[in-house]
């Protein structure tokens, strides 16, 4: 009795599990659950960069973004979104880390924006010289945004 009982139970499993699939001509609303629902563009990077302004945007790190040239000060903004669940704790989750570098790869003399277990952060700083931006950790979709101040 308990071999059938396993028998059903490994059968049903199954066939739910095939009457899931991406072949089963599911309704659109089937189809918003798939991998491309969990690209979300974080609402920092709902505008474009504006004259002076650079914007960056990832899914995942490690990643390198530049070079670029910058000279003054900075407005620096990161947010990060979690598709899967837009409710979820920043504060529990790793640091996102980000950094500007002189090189890739090059931690020598480089700039520390953010090390923050948060959904978004910013800070105002000067910089002058040529960086390539360096997201060293977030495991989530990511902007960043340095906005030219007066």
């Amino acid at each position: 009795m308990p071999t059938r009982c396993i028998l059903v139970l490994l059968f049903s499993t199954a066939t739910v599990l095939v009457g899931c699939g991406a072949g089963s001509g599911g309704s659109r609303s089937d189809s918003a659950i798939g991998p491309a629902a969990l690209v979300a563009k974080p609402a920092l990077a709902g505008k474009p960069a504006k004259a002076g302004e650079f914007l960056f945007t990832g899914q995942a790190s490690p990643a390198s973004h530049g070079p670029i040239d910058l000279d003054g000060r900075y407005l620096v903004r990161f947010e990060q979104t979690a598709p899967e669940d837009p409710q979820l704790d920043f504060t529990v989750q790793t640091p996102f880390q980000a950094s500007l570098q002189r090189r890739a790869g090059d931690t020598n003399g480089a700039i520390k924006l953010f090390s923050a277990a948060a959904r978004t952060g910013r800070r105002e700083l000067t910089i002058k010289g040529r960086y390539v931006l360096d997201v060293a950790f977030g495991d989530f979709p990511y902007a960043i945004r340095l906005t030219p101040q007066p």
